[in-house]
């Protein structure tokens, strides 16, 4: 009777799917593997049948596990050692992409595999796994039917979907074994118009073999091995799909990662802030992580539809509906979204620079990017039944940025945080009144030295109140390297470089920036994918489409120039604006400050001798006077500043065009500057007095003497701008 119903089952499945259930054949993972006798299949519509394909795969898996089925390699930049999680390696010269991990994790073995099969609650690629059918093996392990869907990373590829067979099992020594394989065949899940939107790709036998240990917890050896179909992406993102590190650093390594997370946790080892319990605080990154994955894959059966997509920018606009913003079913914060949800999304190639720095840079200067009204636009949208088109208020961005963590990962490689950007109204009757707007924000893959698969950014606006079940509409970054960097080269930092800044922001021909101190770097290349989302009242979706358009366009030109700006060549020939012909490059510049110090002053600014060629600009830089230019316009605003300088104003080179010159003195000194100034226009020199200046964060910075001078330019008539140089300065 229990192997008439079992029958049953699986022929029912087997119409269901309109196939035969059959393994796949052709893991010819390399020359050693052990395959399948191809007898074994030709029952597998049978619990018989699939039972032998279980089987085949337990086999090949510990193999690959234990064995040397697959010629291992130690994973670049994970040394094992005392410090080490685990040990990881990668295959090389194989059928597919593969890596294996082990580790010891404080968790029953039981405990374990439970969190390992629940695929989507740690594997943040994993949009769903449903389980179609489960039997009982005669051996007393079980057999599954699986179907899995995979987000794609970026705008620019299908996603990919697998039907497996997963088998659990205890073995004669008592160890625990999950092992999982591709079934042939068409089985596309309940939806058959949804699995148009995703490629079929193939698990090739994987799983979790953990083994108990006698003073408590668990080895656990993983090992995921893939064909990832990669002829169906463009050329460009093969390596994405060819890379058993990639594997690794998304798959294996994560999943070690976090059952020593949930080990942690459960002993009491990881303490959060604000009363928050781990598990909620991991819950809003994940719901932050799939909130940008739906609005980057945009599926159909989600409710997303295509708008429009711009075929020269590759901005996309997809509108969803149906979208709901509560985090559970019966959610006290519930959302109403009178419209929808609108998302302005878009991929391209960037290059020469790590997206560790990047994205590090975007998180901490968010003004660089972001437009404050579009950001209080979606928060006060979020409120229910306050719908409205950005400019009903204009808001003034008061420039700071208070970043408040909440937690982060045993390995740091993920922070939570909320953010508050601080704004005022233009309006006079509401200038005092405060229009902070807060943010919930992930940040991940910062740590340039740390093995990861990409970097992220993804935030999303909440209420002060911040309760458990906010509703949450994340938009982001997520920059995936796609070429394998050298090991032991580092990418040089922005602030180990001079540059004029004007010059490397405004639009004009190519010119090349001098770097200092900027050592070689190879031709780093990446893919950025940005997705913006907005609710929208049913009566605004053309205005706010037209918005999240414009505004996804000049995000993409502020990160181009950024990006340029911070790469250690300072040119990236592909993409973004380049230097303006008016503007010297950083060597001139820096020649021009010193011969007109000397050409007023009488006495030579870099002591105890001149300096010639790139030591003239290396020893500028390194000056212990904060030496600042402003250009010579109505408003005068900074240009360039040595490292003295950056330190005393607090702000970076990107940052610096947006400091005007009267900015940095008090009152008193805006008053002695200007009484001073025609002396300075008519002689080229002025002495100012010891004084108060501010730094960009408002901190107050005193100096014992200020000296301000002309910039020549080379034919020793035309003023190019004005330097300062402020003798002894510090924090007061």
């Amino acid at each position: 009777m229990y192997i008439l119903l079992v029958s049953w089952c699986f022929n029912l499945v087997a119409a269901y799917f309109g196939i035969a259930l059959q393994a796949s054949t052709n893991d010819a993972s390399c020359d050693s593997v052990v395959t399948t006798p191809p007898h074994s299949l030709k029952d597998a519509n049978n619990p018989a049948g699939l039972l032998s394909i279980a089987e085949g795969t337990l086999k090949e898996f510990l193999s690959k596990a234990t064995g040397t089925a697959v010629d291992w390699v130690q994973m670049p930049g994970m040394k094992p050692g005392p410090d080490s999680v685990g040990i990881f390696a990668i295959s090389q010269s194989c059928s597919g992409v593969a890596a294996r991990a082990c580790g010891l994790v404080s968790l029953e073995p039981t405990k374990i595999a439970e969190i390992l099969k629940d695929r989507p609650s740690w594997f943040r690629d994993c949009r769903n796994l449903e389980v179609f059918t489960m039997f009982r093996a005669g051996n007393g392990g079980t057999i599954e039917l699986i179907y899995t869907q995979m987000f794609a990373p970026t705008t620019l590829a299908p996603a990919r979907d697998f039907w497996t067979l997963r088998y659990t099992t205890t073995l004669e020594n008592g160890s625990l074994v999950v092992c999982e394989r591709s079934l042939s065949g068409s089985g596309a899940g309940p939806n058959a118009a949804a699995a148009a939107q995703f490629v079929r790709a193939e698990m090739l036998p994987s799983g979790y073999l953990i083994r108990s240990c006698e003073g408590g917890g668990s080895i656990v050896h993983i090992v995921d091995h893939l064909n990832l179909e990669a002829w169906s992406v463009p050329e460009v993102l093969r390596p994405l799909y060819e890379s058993s590190k990639v594997v690794a650093q998304k798959m294996t390594i994560a999943a070690l990662h976090y059952i020593r997370q949930i080990a942690q946790e459960t002993s009491g080892e990881v303490v959060y802030g604000p009363g928050r319990q781990p598990a909620v605080l991991r819950t809003f990154s994940q719901r932050l992580i799939r909130g940008f994955n739906d609005a980057i894959n945009g599926f159909n059966d989600d409710g997303w539809s295509i708008m429009n997509c711009d075929g020269a920018e590759d901005v996309i606009i997809a509108i969803n509906s149906n979208k709901s913003l509560n985090s559970t079913p019966n959610a006290v914060n519930a959302l109403p979204l009178l419209g929808g949800v609108l998302c302005a999304k878009a991929s391209m190639l960037i290059q020469n620079v790590s997206p560790a720095v990047l994205v590090r840079f975007l998180r901490e200067h968010r003004s660089e990017w972001a437009d404050f009204n579009v950001d209080a636009y979606s928060a006060v949208s979020l409120k229910a039944g306050s719908y409205a088109y950005p400019g009903m208020r204009p808001t003034r961005f008061t420039g700071s940025q208070i970043i408040m963590p909440l937690g982060h990962t045993i390995e740091h490689e993920e922070l939570l945080e909320v953010v508050r950007l601080e704004g005022h109204s233009f309006a006079e009757d509401n200038a005092f009144l405060s229009r902070d707007i807060h943010l919930l924000q992930l940040c991940s893959g910062i740590d340039e030295n740390a093995v990861g698969g990409c970097s992220e950014l993804l935030f999303a606006p909440i209420n002060e109140m911040f309760p458990d079940d906010a509703p949450l509409l994340p938009s982001g970054f997520r920059v995936i390297p796609l070429d394998t960097k050298s090991s032991d080269t580092q990418d040089s930092l922005a602030t180990n470089r001079t540059l004029d800044l004007t010059s490397s922001l405004e639009p004009g021909p190519a010119t090349n920036h001098i770097a200092v101190d900027a050592p070689s770097c190879p031709n780093i290349r990446s893919v950025l994918t940005i997705a913006f989302q907005f609710p929208f009242d049913s009566n605004l979706e053309d205005n706010v489409a037209n918005m999240a358009h414009q505004y996804v366009r000049s995000v993409i030109s502020s990160v181009q120039r950024i990006a340029i700006a911070i790469s250690p060549s300072g040119l990236i020939p592909a993409v973004g604006p380049k230097q303006s012909p008016s503007s010297p490059e950083a060597l001139t510049l820096a020649h021009w400050i010193c011969r007109s110090y000397s050409y007023h002053l009488g006495a030579e600014l870099l002591r105890p001798e001149p300096a010639v060629g790139d030591s003239l600009l290396k020893n500028l830089w390194q000056h212990q006077d904060a030496i600042l230019c402003c250009s010579l316009k109505s408003l005068p605003v900074m240009i360039f500043a040595n490292q003295a300088g950056l330190d005393m104003l607090e702000t970076t080179l990107m940052a610096l065009q947006d400091i005007t010159l009267d900015k940095i003195f008090d009152e008193t000194g805006r008053k002695t500057l200007c009484s001073d100034f025609a002396k300075l226009m008519q002689e080229g020199l002025a002495y100012l007095p010891a004084g108060i200046c501010m730094s960009t964060m408002g901190r107050h910075v005193s100096y014992e003497q200020a000296v301000a001078w002309k910039v020549l330019e080379a034919d020793e008539s035309t003023v190019h701008c004005l330097a300062f140089s402020f003798v002894n300065w510090s924090f007061v």
